[in-house]
């Protein structure tokens, strides 16, 4: 397998400003890429850009909303004009709400689809033609294992990352003959401002600094998946095959 070395490589990273995505902005310049960061927050990127202000101009800040298309199209415009050629993309944004279904509001599950999954399809839009074109690129979008099977109170965030998985086993398919690389990162917990606000227990919980390293050594292999942290990323996916009483029996019992 061919190593996908992240040194001189330009890499369009959204959800910069906090959690995964800011220790990702962090590894990938260590490693010696150059990172366009995007998020809402133009002021959190400033200070985030300001902080590894030594890497040199390493970092580039390039506000926008994922939930809008043509703001993406033109990050990526302005990226490729200014910066250089992306060679991968990270859909990173997301976020996340606990959903109670007994007091159903469709649009609470449709507003975070909209989010996690509609965000992921207009940055890949916005960048796809331009890889295409070039025949080459690497995606490499941030789902999560929440997206193998259902649980309790994750109905909306969990059904998001499911439709981002099955998207890019899909898309899989169609891109790697014409050149682009597809990896999906699948984290478990990893502590962060999102998950700080969780009040549970979170079983392997990982900080997100060991979490960009994760990743940066499983683009680095191009891994089709990159799922972790490892015992829990194995016992989902055991639970994938488990026929719906036994697993239902093992959720209720452990929840």
């Amino acid at each position: 397998m061919t190593c996908f070395d992240l040194r001189d490589k330009i890499v369009w990273l959204t959800g910069a400003s906090s959690g995964i995505g800011e220790a990702l902005t962090r590894e990938l310049v260590k490693r010696g890429a150059k990172v366009a960061i995007t998020a809402r927050r133009a002021e959190a990127l400033e200070v985030l850009r300001a902080q590894v202000a030594g890497s040199g101009d390493s970092v580039r800040c390039f506000a926008g909303d994922v939930e809008d298309l043509s703001q993406m199209k033109k990050i990526v415009d302005s990226i490729e004009s200014t910066f250089g050629e992306i060679d991968l993309a990270i859909p990173n944004a997301g976020t996340h709400i606990f959903t109670v279904p007994e007091s159903f509001n469709s649009e609470e599950y449709l507003g975070l689809m909209r989010v996690n999954f509609g965000g992921m399809l207009h940055c890949i839009e916005a960048v796809l033609p331009r890889m295409l074109a070039r025949g080459r690129g690497y995606i490499a979008p941030v789902a999560s294992l929440a997206g193998y099977r259902g649980l309790p109170r994750a109905a909306a965030y969990g059904a998001s990352k499911a439709a981002m998985i099955h998207f890019l086993e899909s898309i899989r398919f169609h891109l790697k003959p014409k050149g682009i690389t597809i990896s999906i990162v699948n984290p478990g917990f990893v502590k962060t401002p999102l998950t700080d606000k969780n009040d549970f227990k979170m079983p392997f919980l990982v900080d997100a600094s060991r979490a960009a390293r994760i990743i940066c050594r499983g683009i680095k292999r191009q891994k089709r998946e990159i799922a972790f942290p490892f015992p829990f990323s194995w016992v989902l996916k055991v639970a994938r095959i488990l026929p719906a009483p036994v697993y239902e029996r093992i959720v209720n019992k452990c929840w």
